[in-house]
């Protein structure tokens, strides 16, 4: 069940120096005794601004269980198999013997939150961090979208970290619903799975096929999605900023993914199309007039290219050497 503990990285803070590694589980008795004080402890701040005014758009229940396969997860496999549930519930034929290389580091003798991202990419699909809120974290289950979360299922002096899948929600009944551990559809009060999950600064993490979207994410956070996705699997990043794209139409961080994947591929025609939307809905970035510049050089358009590179290099910043290079380039033909 245990986890080691995350690194520091995307949306997430290291924890304290209590939890630089994974411990021994907890007893049954005591771990009982954690989880039943949570219960009975005020309600904790995010499930309680919640309550106290619930989104119109969240609807009071949801269950993903049915759809979202399950797998018992070993000693300190829980990140591989939580990775492997996820993974299959959109299509892919994971499993945890061979995500196991990939995010188990036996060292710590559980995953990092990193390893957990880039397994994901490995698989041709963006890895999207969640904001980290009660309230974003159900918006994505209600869509449909299985969520990973990483609890701390003891306390900070002796934590025991878990990575578990959640599959649902009850808003009258005040629970949440998790593929966790060796059970299926765990059911755990709200409160105590906010404290659990806070314990492991609220991460949290989804995937889905490329053409669709996160419920919770705007178009610049999809993009970062997307070009972390694009180091690994560019032609995978380009549908993706395909699809994002109709979405969010004049999102600068997916006209600039599209463009240098179309560009990637060798479509020149796209690559301009994409670059030259950039320049028209975000003029002041002069990376987009130095892409767009290079493109129609490379396609024999050298008026049209020096115009757009002398954009780029009256803008300036940190890459004005290489912008004036390329000037030179189109001016001389050299």
């Amino acid at each position: 069940m245990r986890a080691a503990v995350p690194s520091t990285g995307l949306l997430t803070r290291a924890p304290s120096r209590a939890g630089a590694r994974a411990r021994a589980p907890a007893t049954a008795l005591t771990l009982a005794l954690v989880l039943l004080l949570g219960g009975c402890a005020s309600t904790p701040p995010q499930l309680s601004a919640l309550e106290s005014k619930w989104p119109a758009q969240l609807p009071p229940r949801a269950d993903l269980s049915a759809a979202t396969p399950f797998i018992a997860q070993d000693d300190y496999e829980c990140g591989p198999a939580a990775l492997a549930m996820l993974l299959r519930s959109v299509g892919r034929t994971a499993t945890v013997e061979q995500l196991k290389p990939q995010v188990f580091l036996p060292g710590r003798k559980g995953s990092l939150q990193t390893e957990m991202l880039v397994a994901t990419r490995r698989q041709g699909l963006p890895a999207y961090v969640l904001p980290p809120r009660l309230d974003a974290l159900l918006a994505e289950v209600a869509a449909g979208h299985p969520v990973i979360v990483f609890q701390n299922l003891s306390l900070d002096v002796a934590p025991v970290w878990h990575y578990a899948v959640a599959v649902g929600y009850d808003r009258e009944r005040r629970t949440i619903l998790l593929h966790s551990g060796k059970t299926a559809r765990q059911e755990m009060e709200l409160p105590v799975f906010e404290r659990t999950w806070a314990r492991g600064d609220h991460w949290a993490m989804t995937t889905l096929p490329l053409e669709q979207m996160p419920a919770t994410l705007d178009g610049a956070q999809t993009g970062a999605a997307l070009a972390a996705l694009e180091r690994l699997n560019a032609p995978a990043a380009r549908k993706g900023y395909e699809s994002a794209l109709a979405r969010w139409p004049g999102e600068p961080v997916l006209l600039m993914g599209a463009g240098n994947t179309a560009y990637a591929a060798k479509d020149r025609r796209a690559a301009a199309k994409a670059y030259g939307r950039l320049t028209d809905v975000r003029p002041d970035i002069p990376d987009g007039w130095n892409n767009l510049a290079q493109v129609l050089m490379e396609q024999g358009q050298r008026f049209k290219a020096s115009l757009a590179i002398e954009r780029a290099v009256a803008l300036g910043g940190p890459r004005l050497d290489q912008y004036k290079a390329l000037q030179k380039k189109i001016t001389t033909g050299m």
